[in-house]
Parts: C-alpha cells; structure tokens; sequence
C-alpha cells in the first residue's frame, strides 16, 4: 500500500487533513503546511480548505434549524386541526443538510501575553481541531462535480455511470442506483417509501431540485421505479 492509502482508514479528519487529501498531499505535513505563507502552501489547498470550512458553518446552521423545526413537530397535538399549516419543511432540511459537511466546528482561542487562556474568538475556526464525517465530505464533493482523486480511487474505472465528470452521466441513472445501493433495509414500509425518502434526502446530489432546492416530484418517482425491486408495492410480509 501507498503511504496515502492508510488514510483511508479514517472515518473522520481534521480541516487541514482533509483539505491536504483533497489536493493530492500527505496529511502528516498538515501542521508544517499551516506554519507557511500563504504562497508556500499546496496548490489549490487554500481554496479547497476555506470551502471546506463553509460547508461545516452550514451544517451546524441547518442542523439547528432542522433540530429546530424537529422539536415543534414533536410538541403539535396528534389531532392537527383543519387548515392549520406547519412552518418548515423536513425533506427541505434534509436536502440542505446532504449538500453540507457534517463535523464539529472547535473556535480558536485567545491568549494573553502571559499565555493565559482567554476564550474562544467568536466566528473564527480552528482547522487543525476541527472535525469532518469522511462519507459526509465525500457526497458534498460529489455535489460539486469533484469524483476524482484521494477520495475516489476507483470510481472512475469501475462505475463510469455514476461519475459526474463522465460526457455521459444521466443524474437520474446514478440517483436510481445509488438509492438501491443505499436502501439495504426498509423497515416496516415498503421499498418505494424508503426509496422516496433517501432520494428526496439526497435530490440536490443530483440534480432533481427545482429553483428553490426542494426535490422535483415526477423525478423522484421516476428514480423511484426504476429503484424499486417490489413492483407490487405493499409492506414486507411478516415472518410466520
């Protein structure tokens, strides 16, 4: 193996990891690059690192407002009167989040003169401690037309369909596999139900959004048969 490889291994990286993987460079220079001007550092580094940081500060942002929108659900009477409407959208939200990087964002601190901790810097980020989900960085690159590189050695070579990059992609075809690919149990629904649910969660991945990012309901069902392995619809049968 490569000495890049075992960094597949992780499930979770810093900013600055990420960001080094992302460009082509070995994370074990991840404190040495931040030690250097700006001009010395990685090509592309900068740009892929400050991008990274944005999609972690949307995270927390929807995250809270789906938490949010969540804990007023849980509080609505089971009996919702007529022609009362409810304020949010959770498939919206879920969207919202599939197009961020999930992680947990650590704030630099302050130092006094004498080396005393003076707290965190309101709206700075630390990149060094900051954390990222690996599967979460990888869909958002995905969303951004990035399928190459550390992150995805072999995707090119053996799922040519599913390559955004590629002159033929079709989203549709590459949201249908995806959604099987993705949907291994179901629950007590039926598979068109959690195939639904996963697409209209991942819609702007590929596309089937309209203009205000909400999933586009003819695509999703579209997506949906051809996803679908129980044509007859109904819910899984219960072992005797």
């Amino acid at each position: 193996m490569e000495g890049l490889d075992y960094w597949r291994l992780c499930e979770e990286l810093t900013i600055v990891q990420a960001a080094l993987l992302v460009v082509g460079e070995d994370p074990g220079t991840a404190e040495y690059a931040e030690d250097q001007d700006i001009p010395n550092r990685p090509k592309g580094y900068e740009a892929v690192k400050t991008a990274i940081c944005a999609g972690l500060k949307n995270f927390v942002s929807y995250a809270k407002e789906y938490d949010e929108f969540q804990t007023e659900m849980d509080n609505l009477p089971s009996n919702i009167p007529e022609g009362v409407e409810i304020d949010g959208n959770p498939e919206y939200l879920s969207a919202l989040l599939s197009r961020s990087i999930e992680g947990v964002l650590v704030p630099q601190v302050d130092f006094d003169i004498n080396g005393n901790n003076m707290g965190a810097i309101e709206g700075t980020v630390d990149v060094c401690k900051s954390t990222l989900k690996v599967d979460s960085l990888k869909q958002w690159l995905r969303i951004r037309g990035l399928s190459k590189g550390f992150f995805f050695p072999d995707l090119v070579e053996t799922m040519d369909y599913l390559d955004p990059s590629n002159p033929r992609y079709a989203p549709k075809l590459a949201a249908s596999v995806r959604a099987w690919q993705a949907v291994t149990n179901v629950g007590k629904g039926s598979p068109k139900q959690a195939l639904n649910k996963w697409l209209r969660e991942n819609a702007a991945e590929f596309n089937l959004t309209n203009e205000e990012g909400k999933p586009v309901e003819q695509a999703i069902t579209e997506c949906s048969k051809v996803a679908n392995w129980k044509l007859k619809g109904g819910a899984p049968s219960t072992p005797s």
